[in-house]
């Protein structure tokens, strides 16, 4: 690729976006590189949104991600409508054509919505402007209502809390995250939430908000009802794919790729030109079985992002992609670490739960085999499972 050709065009100004195109140039391209973004902002880190921006303990930088001295041309607050493959152009909302040599697709994930209407008052958590819009009613007399326990929606009623804000949170799984890390997880993080005065209702579902033009609670399915001024629906995020209709790529459940990072055909081959980085791609993984993984971590946006970046700019010789997955969550003054795939496993080992102290360590095995730990304020425990993953990964055949 030459600065004279059509360039890398790299559709989504996100984390992972910002990250393949820091790689792109740390590894020598210095070709046209085109950004295009559907926010007017630059990229940033979500992270922080519901973290320390949301608790009030950092201000907006902390969220924003390196953009200069990249060389990147940006089109922002414009939004991928359609590609077209043989002639390797991405067309924007508007019509404007973007010819592209090289392809990177970051578009990641869309928070699920609300399925029926609703009030105003009540939306989704996703962009730096949602974070703005709640974290100036936190702290001023407005009752929350959190719609989903799992990672997301935990830290918001934790932010929320800490802003001295009244919450429900309501979980339709008999504990917070019970899919994702297991029912002594989730009685763990249950405990945390009840500790700091959240007022945890699970096993139930927000059958119908109340209120018309304005707010006034919810009634849940199990009958109760409960009030609240805001509410926030989050009940997980799909990956952005709707763009790609017709492209002939494979899409299932995210756009379908290799270990490479190469987006695939319909025919299950690469696609020439065509990488994928982050919450929107589905890639493969031995403990994954044969659907794959979808990860909306940091982690995972980070570390596929270089694998892209170097694959698309030598596909010769394609990097690999087979990490160790690892994500976090602050609850409380609790961080959770994960590493592996705790959703998979079979059987689990509780070395540590003790809730009051803050501190759990949990061991995840598939057929007898380690396949994922968690531990809460055990960082030394978590690198020991890391490293036994990462040998047992070794191991296997790429």
């Amino acid at each position: 690729m030459t600065a004279g050709d059509a360039g890398i065009v790299v559709v989504g100004a996100s984390l992972a976006g910002q990250r393949a195109c820091a790689a792109l140039r740390r590894h020598g391209y210095r070709g046209r590189l085109t950004v295009v973004g559907a926010e007017p902002h630059l990229p940033y880190d979500r992270p922080p949104l519901s973290k320390e921006l949301l608790a009030a303990t950092a201000d907006e930088a902390a969220a924003a991600l390196p953009a200069a001295g990249l060389g990147i041309d940006w089109v922002l607050g414009r939004r991928a409508r359609r590609l077209d493959v043989p002639s390797r152009t991405v067309e924007l909302d508007g019509g404007d054509v973007l010819p592209y040599t090289g392809l990177i697709v970051a578009t990641g994930a869309a928070p699920n919505p609300w399925p029926g209407t609703h009030p105003p008052e009540v939306g989704v958590f996703r962009t730096l402007d949602d974070a703005r819009a709640l974290r100036h009613r936190l702290g001023g007399g407005d009752r929350l209502l959190v719609v989903g326990a799992g990672f997301l929606g935990g830290e918001l009623a934790a932010a929320a809390r800490g802003r001295g804000t009244s919450v429900e949170l309501v979980e339709a799984q008999p504990q917070p995250l019970r899919s994702a890390l297991g029912p002594v997880a989730g009685e763990f993080v249950a405990a945390l939430h009840r500790a700091a005065g959240v007022s945890l209702r699970t096993g139930t579902r927000v059958g119908s908000f109340t209120g018309g033009h304005r707010l006034t609670g919810a009634i849940l399915s199990d009958g109760t009802r409960v009030a609240a001024d805001l509410a926030v629906v989050a009940l997980g995020a799909s990956p952005r794919t709707g763009w790609l209709a017709g492209a002939g790529l494979r899409i299932d459940r995210g756009l379908v790729c290799d270990h490479h990072a190469r987006a695939l055909g319909i025919d299950g081959t690469p696609v020439p030109g065509i990488v994928v980085a982050g919450d929107v791609a589905r890639w493969p993984h031995p403990w994954a079985g044969p659907d794959g993984a979808v990860l909306g971590h940091w982690t995972h946006a980070v570390e596929q992002a270089e694998v892209a970046a170097r694959t698309l700019l030598d596909p010769a010789h394609p990097a690999t992609y087979r990490p160790v997955p690892s994500f976090w969550s602050d609850l409380y003054g609790v961080r959770l670490r994960a590493v592996g795939f705790p959703a998979f496993a079979d059987t689990v080992e509780v070395h540590e739960n003790a809730p009051d102290a803050g501190r759990l360590d949990i061991a995840y095995r598939r057929d007898g085999e380690l396949v994922g730990a968690l531990t809460g304020n055990r960082p030394g425990r978590l690198a020991a499972y890391r490293a036994q993953l990462a040998e047992a990964l070794g191991r296997v055949p790429v």
